[in-house]
């Protein structure tokens, strides 16, 4: 488990410029880690990336993957792809073991 929030909240996100993050990483970076606010960076005025801390990343990698598995689980009923209850205990049997 985290020592700190691990998330972040998009309404406390801050801008840097990508010559600002070029000059001071090392500062920029530890804050990003400690307080868990990303940094968008910007290149010529636009949005170019977002700097985020890795547990922050990470959590948000678990969530996505979660949530992509729920999608294709959504398609595969409204495509009728489904088995009953006792045989998807038969196939989780086989799966496990």
């Amino acid at each position: 488990m985290c020592s700190h929030k691990c998330y972040f909240s998009i309404t406390r996100m801050r801008t840097e410029l990508v010559t600002t993050l070029k000059r001071k990483a090392t500062e920029i970076i530890s804050e990003v880690d400690r307080e868990r606010v990303p940094v968008l960076i910007t290149q010529h005025g636009r949005p170019a990336a977002y700097l985020v801390d890795v547990e922050t990343y990470e959590r948000l990698n678990q969530r996505l993957a979660i949530l992509e598995g729920i999608a294709r689980g959504e398609q595969a009923i409204a495509q009728g792809r489904v088995v009953s209850h006792n045989e998807a205990k038969k196939r989780m049997a086989r799966w496990l073991g």
